[in-house]
């Protein structure tokens, strides 16, 4: 058994204010439980890992080609397969919190990585 207390679990904000914390970082599986500030938006990307995501505070609206815009509230799931291109938007004035679950799992590093890459 593994545990991981929050407050000492690795983390990272790969831009101001969008807070990530690694809870699980396992090859099979990785779990990260984030704080999207108000009105930030991913930008549009994919990534060969599956994605659930549960919102557990505020709402966040979930942008596909296949699906257009879908508006997740508090206790809301959705699931993205894998290399599906994604952006996921807070549209509220207040913060949000979720948990993404990742199968198989990614490296912690995935958006630290691809910003770096597209300011070089």
């Amino acid at each position: 058994m593994k545990i991981v207390r929050f407050e000492a679990a690795e983390s990272c904000e790969p831009e101001k204010g969008w807070k990530r914390i690694r809870l699980c970082g396992e090859p099979e599986i990785s779990i990260e439980h984030f704080v999207k500030p108000a009105r930030h938006a991913s930008p549009v990307h994919h990534h060969e890992n599956l994605q659930i995501l549960v919102v557990l505070k505020g709402t966040l609206v979930i942008k596909t080609d296949a699906d257009g815009e879908r508006t997740l509230n508090e206790g809301d799931c959705a699931f993205l397969p894998g290399g599906e291109p994604h952006s996921v938007i807070n549209p509220s004035n207040e913060p949000a919190v979720g948990l993404d679950i990742f199968v198989p799992g990614r490296p912690f590093d995935f958006w630290l990585d691809r910003i770096g890459n597209q300011a070089a």
